[in-house]
């Protein structure tokens, strides 16, 4: 299956379950996100559509558990509603887009080890102590793994950025 083909077939599935569109594709980049850092364990006990579907689920999980909290903290603080929608203004939504695009694709040319390291330090907040437990790591390698992994990702993610400046002549 090409990723295009995935993408689409993602897509369709999010979507009948989630009202706005472009909530759908942030799901699907989330969900194809998941899908390549796990791809080292998809076992092929099922078909590799059905696991990416499994994986959408647990995604579709993720964004109506956030979308909770956020109507129950609007709810009781809707002062705060107002203070997040000045806060991020169209520019500012569009440049909050435009990074989570770079770091996608940042992610996606990071090994497998650093790409995992990084995700569960940031994005499943382990404590040092959990991710080398999860790792069969020591604390210490941790620490020496994780310090490589941003290192390594700051400089995938500048190259990116250095690659998309255009000259642009005076007129």
């Amino acid at each position: 299956m090409t990723p295009e083909l995935l993408r689409k077939r993602l897509f369709c599935f999010i979507s009948r379950k989630v009202a706005d569109p472009a909530d759908a594709e942030d799901i699907v980049q989330e969900t194809l996100v998941a899908i390549y850092d796990s791809l080292p364990l998809f076992k092929g006990k099922s078909s590799f559509l059905t696991w990416a579907y499994s994986i959408a689920r647990h995604e579709l999980a993720d964004f109506y558990r956030k979308k909770k909290f956020k109507q129950i903290v609007f709810s009781r603080l809707p002062w705060l509603r107002e203070l997040v929608s000045q806060a991020l203004g169209p520019e500012l939504a569009y440049q909050e887009l435009e990074t989570k695009k770079k770091i996608v694709k940042t992610f996606k040319h990071l090994s497998e080890g650093y790409s995992r390291i990084l995700r569960l330090k940031y994005v499943e907040e382990l404590s040092m102590r959990q991710i080398g437990q999860e790792l069969n790591l020591t604390v210490k390698a941790v620490e020496s793994r994780l310090t490589r992994a941003r290192l390594a990702f700051q400089k995938l993610y500048a190259s990116q950025e250095n690659r998309q400046v255009r000259f642009t002549p005076f007129v």
